[in-house]
């Protein structure tokens, strides 16, 4: 287990900076299925990005540098382990067309605050359900 996270760690790393690196310009960053529980401060200079999926992870915090991205339309975080999540910020983001929250363990403030503030589609499941095995 620990090797696996070493491996997707570094994978991470050189992805991110590879991304970094190129261009600032990146338009999608691809992170889904890598153990990760935050991300890389450099993610802050990718002020183009439209697309990021961090799905499947273990998230157990909102990554909150996604809310300075000025050009960010589509959060994928599906599947990590979420409770909270900055609604006020996401609110104030321009460009954010959809954040996917499914199958996290999201608390009822964020479910009840959220809808009223927000102006971009808030994928969440159901109170209480799980995603299937893999």
């Amino acid at each position: 287990m620990l090797r696996k996270m070493g491996e997707a760690a570094a994978r991470v790393a050189r992805k991110v900076n590879e991304t970094v690196e190129s261009s600032s310009d990146t338009l999608e960053l691809r992170l889904e299925g890598n153990f990760l529980h935050r991300l890389p401060n450099e993610v802050s200079a990718l002020q183009h990005l439209k697309t990021i999926d961090l799905s499947r992870n273990q998230f157990q915090d909102f990554p909150e540098q996604l809310t300075t991205l000025p050009a960010l339309e589509i959060i994928n975080l599906e599947e990590n382990k979420i409770v909270d999540v900055p609604v006020e910020k996401l609110a104030t983001m321009p460009a954010l067309r959809s954040i996917n929250l499914r199958f996290n363990p999201l608390n009822a403030e964020v479910r009840v605050i959220a809808p009223p503030l927000i102006k971009f589609d808030m994928l969440m499941s159901p109170e209480g359900a799980q995603a299937a095995p893999p």
